[in-house]
C-alpha cells in the first residue's frame, strides 16, 4: 500500500521527546530551506535557519523560529562557510544540522566537523561522503562491487597513457572531472582529433569549479536516458530503494523536468536498476537519503553514472507517488531510528512530474534573469504543489541559481500528469522578471515528450522548443502602447493640467 504520511507524522511525534535533538539549523537558503523548516516544524521541532544580508525577506526567515546572519565577502562565500555555520547551530542551541542540497550538502569536511562538535549531521558520514564525492573512487567501488560501468580511461590509473586509452575506447567519448557534478567541466568529443583539446578544456574547468583537475572518460552512450534512483539507509545495515525518477530533459547537463514512473522502463528493467541501487547503497552501509543516478541505454542497458549524498532538488516527485516525507525519514534516521519498513512495503500510485522554475531566458541560451517579484501567483489545486523560495514584493539577483521554484503535480497517470501541469503552468504568474514558464508549456506540448521518448540530448535536438514564437505585429503594437502608458513619465504627462487651466484655479462654468 502508498504511506500513510499523516499517520507516520503522528507516530514520529510520539517520540519526538526521546531524540538527542529538538532544534535543527538549516544550512542552506531559498525553496528548500522552506521545505525542510515546513516538517521540521510539524513535527514539533524548532526550526532556525542561517541567512547572508541578501536573503533577509526571504520566506525562510519570515518562517523559522531563528534566523542567525551570517557573512561572507559574497552571499554564495556566506553559506560555504562551515565555521560559522557550526557557530550559528551552537547560538541557537541546535543539536543537528540539515545542509538541504548544493552549498555544503556533500562537503565531507563539513560532516565531519559538525560531528566532531556534537552535533547530529542530517545525512551520511563523512566517509560515505568522501567516497561517493570523488566519481573516479566511486566508479572503481561500484565495479569492484560487482555492479554495472560504462567503459571507461582512468587518468589516476597511470597519467602518462591516459589520451592513449581514452583513444582506444572509440568515439564518442565523454570527459568528466574527478570530482565534479551538476555538469561542470563534461564534455562529449566525437572526433577523436579533438581529444587532447578537450581534455586540456575539462582539465581547466574542473580546476576552476572543484579545485581538482583530475579527469577520467567514458564511452559515451548515445541518446542515452538519465534515471536516477532514490534510496534510504538508517546506517544500522537496512536499506530501501524508493523507485526511480527520470530526469533526461535537461540543458547544459543540468535538469529542468522529472518524473516518476520513467515512460522507457519496463517492470523488469525498472526492477533491475532499482535493485542495483539498493545494492550499491548497501555496499557501503548507506546511511540517511541518498541518490543513485545511471545511464539508460536504447538498447536497455544501464550504467553506473555517480551518487548524490544528498536529498534530491526533485525529491518532492518520490513523495507524490509514494506518499512519504523524505525529509521527515531523514530525520528520523539522524535521531538514531532504524527504518521501519522493508523494501515489500513500499508502493507507488499514479504519475508525478516536476519543473523547475528558473529566472532565465531559454530563447537567448538559457541566459539567466534578474529583476522585481513584480506579482506572484503560483497556481493551486488538487495534485498541484509549489516549492518556492520567493515572496511577492522580493528580488531576483544574480547572487544565486537561477531556480526560483518548483511546481510538482500528481496525476493518476502520465497523461493527466501532463494535463495538469499544462494548467497549473498557465495559472501560474510571475512578473519582474523572464522566466521559463512559457518554454515548459511549449515542451510539454512537444509531441515526443507527451509520447516519453525523449534523452539528455533532446533540448538540443529540438532547438524550436526554447525558441519563442513570433508576436504578431498589431499584438506587439498593443503590448508596446500599454507598456509606453504605463511608465512614470508618460502618466505624469497624461495626468498633467495644461498651465492655462491650472491658472483658472477652482472656477467652475
Amino acid at each position: 500500500m502508498m504511506t500513510d504520511s499523516r499517520s507516520r507524522l503522528d507516530a514520529v511525534r510520539a517520540r519526538i521527546a526521546h531524540w538527542p535533538f529538538s532544534t535543527v539549523l538549516v544550512a542552506n537558503r531559498g525553496e528548500i530551506a522552506v521545505r525542510i523548516l515546513r516538517t521540521v516544524q510539524a513535527l514539533g521541532l524548532k526550526g532556525a535557519v542561517v541567512y547572508h544580508a541578501a536573503d533577509r525577506n526571504t520566506p525562510a526567515v519570515h518562517m523559522a523560529d531563528a534566523a542567525i546572519e551570517i557573512t561572507g565577502p559574497t552571499p554564495v562565500a556566506a553559506y560555504l562557510d562551515g565555521a560559522q555555520i557550526i557557530a550559528a547551530a551552537h547560538a541557537c542551541k541546535a543539536g543537528a544540522i540539515h545542509p538541504g542540497y548544493g552549498f555544503l550538502s556533500e562537503n565531507g569536511d563539513f560532516c565531519a566537523a559538525v560531528e566532531a562538535a556534537g552535533i547530529r549531521f542530517v545525512g551520511p558520514t563523512p566517509a560515505q561522503i568522501e567516497l561517493m564525492g570523488d566519481k573516479v573512487r566511486a566508479r572503481n567501488f561500484v565495479a569492484q562491487a560487482g555492479f554495472p560501468v560504462a567503459p571507461s580511461a582512468i587518468e589516476d590509473d597511470d597519467p602518462n597513457t591516459f589520451v592513449e586509452r581514452a583513444r582506444r575506447l572509440g568515439a564518442p567519448l565523454l570527459i568528466k572531472p574527478s570530482a565534479g557534478g551538476g555538469g561542470k567541466g563534461m564534455r562529449i568529443v566525437r572526433d577523436l582529433a579533438l581529444l587532447e583539446a578537450e581534455i586540456a578544456r575539462a582539465r581547466s574547468e574542473g580546476q576552476r569549479y572543484f579545485g581538482d583537475g583530475r579527469l577520467y572518460v567514458e564511452r559515451y552512450v548515445e541518446r542515452p536516458r538519465h534515471i536516477e534512483v532514490q534510496v534510504l539507509g538508517d546506517g544500522q545495515g537496512n536499506v530501501v530503494h524508493v523507485f526511480e525518477r527520470e530526469c533526461s530533459v535537461q540543458r547544459r547537463f543540468q535538469k529542468i523536468v522529472e518524473e516518476s514512473p520513467s515512460p522507457a522502463l519496463t517492470a523488469a528493467q525498472r526492477r533491475d536498476i532499482c535493485e542495483t541501487a539498493a545494492g550499491i547503497a548497501r555496499a557501503i552501509g548507506y546511511r540517511n537519503a541518498g541518490t543513485v543516478e545511471f545511464i539508460f541505454g536504447q538498447n536497455g542497458e544501464f550504467y553506473f553514472l555517480e551518487m548524490n549524498t544528498r536529498l534530491q532538488v526533485e525529491h518532492p516527485v518520490t513523495e507524490a507517488i509514494t506518499g512519504l516525507d523524505l525529509v521527515l525519514e531523514q530525520l528520523c534516521v539522524a535521531a538514531g531510528e532504524p527504518l521501519p519498513y522493508r523494501q515489500s512495503d513500499l508502493h507507488t500510485r499514479g504519475h508525478a512530474i516536476e519543473f523547475r522554475l528558473y529566472a532565465e531566458d531559454p530563447a537567448r541560451g538559457y541566459t539567466p534573469t534578474t529583476g522585481p517579484v513584480l506579482v506572484w501567483q503560483p497556481a493551486q489545486g488538487e495534485g498541484i504543489r509549489m516549492d518556492a523560495g520567493i515572496v511577492q514584493g522580493g528580488e531576483v539577483t544574480a547572487n544565486f541559481d537561477p531556480m526560483l521554484a518548483k511546481l510538482i503535480v500528481h496525476g493518476t497517470d502520465r497523461a493527466n500528469a501532463i494535463a495538469k501541469a499544462d494548467r497549473a503552468l498557465r495559472e501560474t504568474v510571475l512578473l519582474g522578471c523572464k522566466t521559463n514558464i512559457a518554454f515548459l508549456r511549449r515542451l510539454i506540448a512537444h509531441p515526443a515528450f507527451v509520447a516519453g521518448d525523449v534523452h539528455t540530448g533532446f533540448l538540443d535536438a529540438h532547438p524550436e522548443i526554447a525558441a519563442e514564437p513570433p508576436l504578431a505585429a498589431d499584438t506587439l503594437e498593443r503590448l508596446l502602447a500599454v507598456a509606453s502608458l504605463s511608465t512614470r513619465p508618460m502618466r505624469d504627462l497624461a495626468d498633467a493640467i495644461p498651465d492655462m487651466h491650472a491658472a483658472m484655479g477652482g472656477w467652475r462654468n
